[in-house]
């Protein structure tokens, strides 16, 4: 059974460290920062087997040098980015078994924040980077909205119970635009109030389920007639197709940010 624990790191990142009940293996996801990971592993005597990279921006691959050289463990990413330490590229399709975890997780590529971006699927849990988040998706750095659309109907496939390990803490955020886009959500209204809550308190609201995030998600409910209206509305003409959406959703939340 997977374990899944976050490391909070920079101003909203997280680390995730996934690992099994009676193991000491653990790997490691998008490691921005090398140092908080190696206090925990001296802390816990734990023995960290991978790394688990999605995408090149240096928030996700900071610490990877570091924590190669110190335990010596294979790095895996995409093939076409450039990752420091990469030594197992990956493509869309691949497979990645965790050493010691007995864990296999499938690869998909997910271009629209980068270019190569990866996601990483596998025992109930998806690993999305920039790709998903919660209440949100990326931003367009190097790929078009039409990938991301494509990208985010791909992850949007998978069981509603996948619990989604994104890589920052930006639900309030993505929640408040939300609810402009989609103002008489009544399950975005109570998502909102629960995260708010909730970070009152100090908690993180990463992971959600992908079930939440098809009811809460302005960026996966492009079909959503209440959401395809308000979206024409602000493009000033109706649009053609849930792609179209998109790309007005993702210019819209872009101008308000």
């Amino acid at each position: 059974m997977i374990q899944v624990r976050g490391i909070p790191v920079f101003d909203d990142n997280y680390i995730w460290l996934i690992g099994a009940p009676g193991k000491r293996e653990i790997a490691i996801v998008d490691p921005g920062d090398a140092e908080p990971i190696i206090a925990l592993m001296e802390k816990e005597h734990l023995l960290p087997v991978a790394i688990l990279v999605t995408h090149h921006h240096s928030d996700h691959t900071g610490g990877i040098e570091a924590l190669a050289e110190r335990y010596a463990m294979p790095v895996f990413g995409p093939s076409r980015e450039k990752i420091p330490g990469l030594t197992h590229p990956l493509q869309d399709g691949d497979s990645v078994v965790l050493p010691g975890l007995g864990m296999t997780f499938s690869v998909m590529e997910t271009p629209g924040h980068t270019r190569g971006h990866l996601c990483y699927h596998g025992d109930g849990a998806l690993f999305c980077g920039d790709t998903l988040f919660t209440a949100g998706c990326g931003r367009l750095f190097e790929g078009t909205a039409r990938q991301m659309h494509e990208s985010l109907s791909r992850l949007a496939a998978l069981p509603e119970a996948t619990l989604v390990y994104c890589a920052h803490e930006y639900t309030l955020a993505n929640l408040r635009f939300a609810l402009i886009a989609e103002p008489c959500n009544s399950a975005t209204q109570a998502r909102y109030h629960a995260t708010e809550k909730a970070r009152s308190a100090g908690l993180p609201t990463v992971p959600s389920t992908l079930a939440l995030e098809k009811e809460t998600n302005p960026f996966l409910r492009c079909a959503v007639p209440t959401l395809v209206e308000a979206a024409s509305k602000f493009a000033g003409h109706p649009l053609a197709d849930r792609a179209e959406v998109f790309a007005a959703v993702r210019r819209w939340k872009d101008s308000l940010d």
